[in-house]
């Protein structure tokens, strides 16, 4: 091999190289800041991250509609620590019911399931328990908040928390999407919930509004070290869908 090309190779070396430092650098760079946030009646804070990644799809990923369903909100606070490999703008609401999270109740502030509260063409009034849909449709301050963010952010993709019933449930569009997400959890696929849930969010935005909208059911006899590794596996596969 000539000197030159001995030299050539070597410059071509050393620029990957270069490049491939400059790639970790701006891989370490991409964090989730704070884009928008609000208070809830009792003064906590509810905040939406975003990764700062303004290509590809919008991906909107949600927990604690419930309060007595913590697991999602562990998870997403955990997974704003974490460097994503991504191509898609991320967005995560870890906490939509702050209030409820601090009291243990399904319920917010107000007494109001949240995921009965959305203006959608089903809600109706109905009793006072532990589903109660409020006083009239997107009544509650949580429910504005998230119904604004959607109007902003126009997610091509939605992602919601809950448990405990280990499913993959969908509203609108979200089948094929569902088939990934189903065997990293090892989960069913059920895109009926089994019960009647006028004013809903997945009927708000999966139906009504022609979003897909997964809602990932998690056990609540899992370990949280396994569903932690499971929900870090399904946003990465989010992170990354074309």
């Amino acid at each position: 091999m000539s000197a030159i090309n001995i030299l050539t190779s070597f410059y071509l070396d050393i620029n990957r190289l270069n490049i491939d430092r400059l790639n970790v650098f701006l891989y370490k760079l991409i964090m989730f800041k704070i884009t928008n946030s609000t208070q809830s009646q009792n003064k906590k804070p509810i905040e939406l991250f975003h990764n700062q990644i303004f290509t590809g799809k919008t991906i909107l990923i949600i927990g604690g509609f419930h309060g007595d369903e913590p697991q999602g909100v562990k998870i997403l606070k955990k997974a704003l620590t974490k460097n994503f490999k991504t191509k898609n703008s991320i967005y995560i609401l870890p906490c939509l019911n702050p209030d409820g999270l601090a009291k243990k109740t399904r319920v917010n502030a107000n007494n109001v399931d949240l995921n009965r509260n959305f203006a959608t063409k089903n809600w109706k009034f109905s009793n006072q328990d532990e589903f109660f849909g409020g006083k009239a449709p997107a009544s509650e301050l949580e429910t504005q908040f998230l119904s604004n963010v959607i109007n902003e952010i126009q997610p091509d993709i939605i992602l919601s928390l809950h448990a405990p019933f280990k499913i993959v449930n969908y509203d609108g569009n979200a089948e094929n999407i569902c088939i990934p997400i189903a065997k990293i959890m090892n989960y069913p696929i059920e895109n009926d919930i089994g019960y009647p849930t006028p004013g809903s969010f997945g009927t708000y935005c999966g139906i009504e509004r022609n979003i897909p909208t997964i809602t990932l059911e998690l056990g609540e006899d899992e370990s949280e070290k396994w569903q932690l590794e499971k929900v870090l596996d399904v946003i990465d596969y989010l992170s990354n869908l074309d």
